[in-house]
């Protein structure tokens, strides 16, 4: 009974398949077409004639049931597919009709898969899931990829051909094959023909598999190195002149790739370059115009990487607008409390260096244990707005992390902001007399104590606009400008006291320098070296990169 029971099955399924192939292909000549067209169903009554079957067939009899899915042809096909990959797919026990289900408090909400009207609920207790194993789901995936293979957007496209890439037979080649004699988009036809190609290294004539060679041989996967490495071998590739464009090819992408992570590495050391140039060039502007060693200038960071946390706190559902707020609020926060700083401390320790560092010292002590008493020791994140996310794909081996690339832009708009504001009004006007010549500004009447003030202002402002910068990076914490306090200085002393632009030119020397050194030596050890390079230098070059012109060069 039961082997009758599955012959039966079976002839069921072969007639179901038969029906609905193309009508073209079952007529051989005019009188078997005649006799065909009275067999064959009607397309729509073939498709719930499969479902059926569907609900009570075995997974081997399922993978043909598939078949018969797709070769349907039924605008609702899709939407079955993804319910069974899913598994929203459920026959109903009672009368073996399949339905695509969707969970309710009651049991099961049912979809009809042949009109897509919905009905129930109905207890869940009452149907049976229509299963599915590895190698069907992959079938699965590959086949709602095809769906959307003629999708007017290149993203979706792009999409659907890498699902398809994940498990491609002879069906996903063919339907690839004829994608690319339409696609435009360069994006989608890249891995369209990677995907082909390395079909073709398989292929028996080797013909086929050199074309296949020459087609990679433009392609930067890493996948592609490993397939080509294979064929370099006699014993897997027995033409001669296969292997020797394999090794070619091979050749030419690890040049590429080297080539795109050395330019990778320069737009690391860039960023980094972005990163330290904020963070040194407030101390810059401090240091430069009244000679004060601001060990507190880290805590300053800190105080506005706090603030754009607070700001995304009271803004959660606005991350772009947060982050863009947060910029003019870390500026004044973080100024005022280096005009408090200089107004209560700093004004009364003038001429004093060794004084003045230790009480900066102090202060940014108080700083810390002041933000862990408030936020807790616990470090914070905040979170990226959408057009920072993610990367730049710009190819196989190249990509740019859009929150990097915004940072170094982001430092040269502050730049070119801090130079207009020095060069092109009278605050800077003042700023740049008493920096040169404090005894000679006072004697033409500008008050070199309130310049002190707004100019330590300005420069913890420019601080807490770094620490809304460091915020995209890393997450805030008490101790976040102690990891930079240090470079800063390293930052300031080797482009020239005082100077916008050897602060610029050696922030971003130093940055590329030390991602370079870190492959060959490490982190730790680039960080030595750097440090022994910058003592060297200076016993060379006191003064730095580009020396102050006025006070700061009488002093020495």
């Amino acid at each position: 009974m039961i082997h009758l029971m599955a012959s039966t099955r079976r002839c069921l399924l072969a007639a179901l398949i038969a029906a609905s192939l193309p009508l073209h292909a079952q007529e051989p000549s005019a009188p078997v077409a005649e006799a065909s067209a009275e067999v064959v169903p009607a397309a729509p009554t073939a498709f719930p004639d499969v479902l059926r079957a569907l609900g009570g067939a075995s997974l081997s009899e399922r993978t043909a049931l598939f078949d018969a899915l797709l070769a349907a042809k039924h605008p609702n096909t899709a939407a079955v597919l993804k319910a069974w990959l899913d598994d929203h797919l459920h026959v109903r026990d009672a009368d073996g009709a399949v339905f695509i289900t969707a969970e309710s408090d009651d049991g099961y909400t049912l979809t009809d898969p042949a009109t897509l009207a919905t009905s129930g609920p109905e207890p869940a207790a009452g149907f049976s899931k229509v299963g599915s194993n590895n190698s069907l789901r992959k079938l699965l995936r590959s086949a709602l990829a095809s769906f959307t293979l003629g999708s007017p957007d290149a993203d979706i496209r792009l999409s659907a051909v890498k699902e398809m890439l994940r498990a491609p037979d002879d069906a996903t080649l063919t339907m690839l094959r004829e994608r690319r004699a339409t696609e435009t988009d360069a994006t989608v036809q890249s891995p369209i023909d990677a995907g082909l190609a390395y079909a073709d290294l398989t292929s028996d004539n080797a013909e086929t598999r050199l074309a296949a060679v020459n087609v990679l041989s433009g392609s930067l996967a890493g996948e592609t190195i490993a397939k080509l490495e294979a064929l370099r071998d006699a014993s897997n590739e027995p033409d001669e002149r296969v292997r020797s464009a394999a090794a070619v090819a091979i050749s030419s992408i690890s040049l590429k790739r080297t080539l795109y992570s050395s330019i990778e590495t320069l737009f690391f050391g860039l960023s980094l370059g972005s990163v330290l140039v904020l963070a040194a060039i407030g101390l810059a502007i401090t240091f430069g115009v009244m000679g004060v060693i601001n060990m507190a200038h880290g805590e300053l960071m800190m105080i506005g990487a706090y603030t754009a946390y607070v700001v995304q706190l009271l803004m959660p559902n606005h991350l772009a607008a947060s982050i863009l707020i947060s910029i003019p609020t870390a500026f004044v926060v973080s100024g005022l409390v280096g005009i408090a700083i200089e107004r209560g401390v700093v004004r009364f320790l003038y001429g004093r260096p060794l004084e003045t560092l230790l009480a900066t010292f102090g202060i940014s002590l108080f700083l810390q244990q002041l933000v862990r008493s408030i936020f807790s020791p616990l470090n914070r994140s905040v979170a990226s707005p959408e057009f920072m996310s993610g990367q730049w794909v710009i190819n196989d081996a190249l990509s740019l992390t859009w929150n990097r690339l915004y940072i170094v832009l982001f430092t040269l708009v502050v730049f070119a902001a801090l130079q207009l504001i020095l060069r092109r009004t009278s605050l800077g006007l003042t700023v740049r007399a008493v920096s040169q010549n404090r005894a000679m500004a006072r004697s033409m009447g500008i008050n070199s104590d309130r310049v002190d003030a707004i100019t330590f202002g300005l420069g913890s402002g420019i601080a807490g606009v770094a620490g809304v910068a460091l915020s995209q990076l890393t997450n805030v914490g008490p101790n976040l400008g102690q990891s930079y306090i240090i470079d800063s200085f390293m930052v300031v002393v080797f482009g020239g006291v005082g100077n916008l632009w050897g602060t610029l030119i050696g922030g971003m020397t130093l940055g590329v320098a030390g991602k370079l050194l870190e492959p060959a030596v490490g982190a730790v050890m680039a960080k030595i070296a750097m440090l022994v390079f910058i003592i060297l230098f200076i016993q060379r070059r006191k003064q730095g990169l580009f020396p102050q012109k006025g006070r700061a060069a009488e002093g020495h």
